[in-house]
């Protein structure tokens, strides 16, 4: 391979490697801030109006306030909360994102259940941001991330 083939190698890594953090940015700030205790953080990681839902042992989705469910993670400590993810998979299209985690959940460093974690982003003013997030959540057959 020549050397301008490499180099465009390397500028395509570096330019999507970087795009992918700036993606998963309010992802990992959604995180942070529930190890943290802190429910600004939390906040700042989502789009105005955005959708929080889970889907239940028994089949159905539940819908969640993102703002009650930023205001309850300030009642525990620090490090109480922390859902460890890996990122399986960044799909892009403009301004849209889609990003999927599968995840293991500790409480108070107790492994308490895993899943997976479906996000869509927007741009929005040249800033990611959660628009919409639908996980799962189980007891068995979890691989734990640690």
């Amino acid at each position: 391979m020549n050397k301008l083939a490499v180099i465009a190698v390397l500028f395509c890594t570096f330019c999507f490697g970087q795009q992918n953090q700036d993606i998963e940015k309010p992802i990992r700030n959604l995180f942070l801030g529930m190890k943290n205790a802190d429910p600004e953080l939390m906040k700042s990681a989502f789009a105005e109006g955005a959708i929080l839902q889970t889907i239940t042992k028994e089949g159905t989705v539940k819908n969640e306030n993102i703002q009650e469910f930023a205001a309850s993670v300030s009642k525990f400590s620090k490090d109480d909360l922390d859902e460890k993810i890996i990122v399986e998979a960044v799909h892009t299209d403009g301004s849209l994102a889609s990003v999927f985690t599968p995840y293991s959940f500790y409480f108070k460093g107790k492994f308490s259940h895993c899943g997976a974690n479906s996000f869509q982003l927007v741009k929005l003013q040249n800033e990611w941001k959660i628009q919409y997030i639908i996980d799962t959540r189980r007891k068995e057959n979890c691989k734990e991330i640690k």
